[in-house]
């Protein structure tokens, strides 16, 4: 029974994203992505007993108890899919390469949520991947948009990456793991939280010059 309900499962989610996105617009995307991933996150670690957001890391809470093990999965795997729909969109208007770079982000973020931290090397690499394509996204952001959001994404970019070095070394500076890895974490979504409003800010401003 399994077998016969995970193709048509995957067939309406396939269906459904293809509507959104005919009517939905990349900025729209990634500001739902945004906003869904942080508030899961927060409820996740909510629900979690005694979990501490400076000595636990954030993928703790995928293999935590019920319901924060669903909660965090959910939030993280809804907002790969969604992130690479935004991708495929901004693929579409061939503007710039930022597509590919937040393409591979939201690649690492599924790869999170289909591989939790008990599978070692694999979840690992995926987290590298989601956390470091994301702070490139932001840093190659600077090259393509004007003051003050170019600012505002070199800013974000360089301080989630000085902290993924930080985290590489152990050297925590008194926040422990699980808050520099929210350094990490937090510069990275903010900005594409940030950049989602932007693009919906530049749509809505063609429209409205469009008789």
């Amino acid at each position: 029974m399994t077998e016969v309900r995970a193709p048509i499962l995957f067939y309406i989610t396939g269906a459904a994203l293809a509507l959104m996105a005919r009517w939905v617009s990349p900025g729209t995307i990634l500001v739902v992505a945004c906003v869904e991933l942080i508030l899961l996150v927060n409820i996740a670690e909510f629900l979690y007993p005694g979990y501490s957001v400076s000595g636990n890391y954030i993928s703790d809470l995928g293999v935590g108890p019920s319901p924060s093990r669903e909660i965090f999965t959910l939030g993280v795997l809804a907002f790969g899919l969604l992130v690479l729909l935004a991708a495929s969109l901004l693929y579409q208007r061939k503007e710039s390469h930022l597509w590919l770079l937040i393409a591979l982000s939201g690649i690492g973020a599924l790869g999170v949520a289909v591989f939790n931290e008990d599978t070692g090397v694999a979840h690992t690499i995926f987290s590298l991947v989601a956390f470091l394509f994301g702070c490139l996204a932001a840093i190659y952001a600077f090259t393509i948009t004007k003051p003050l959001f170019s600012w505002f994404s070199l800013a974000m970019g360089l301080i989630g990456l000085a902290a993924l070095v930080l985290m590489g070394a152990e050297a925590y500076l008194g926040i422990g793991p699980g808050g520099m890895e929210r350094m990490i974490f937090y510069a990275g979504v903010l900005w594409a939280l940030a950049y989602g409003a932007r693009l919906m800010a530049l749509e809505e401003a063609r429209k409205m010059q469009t008789p």
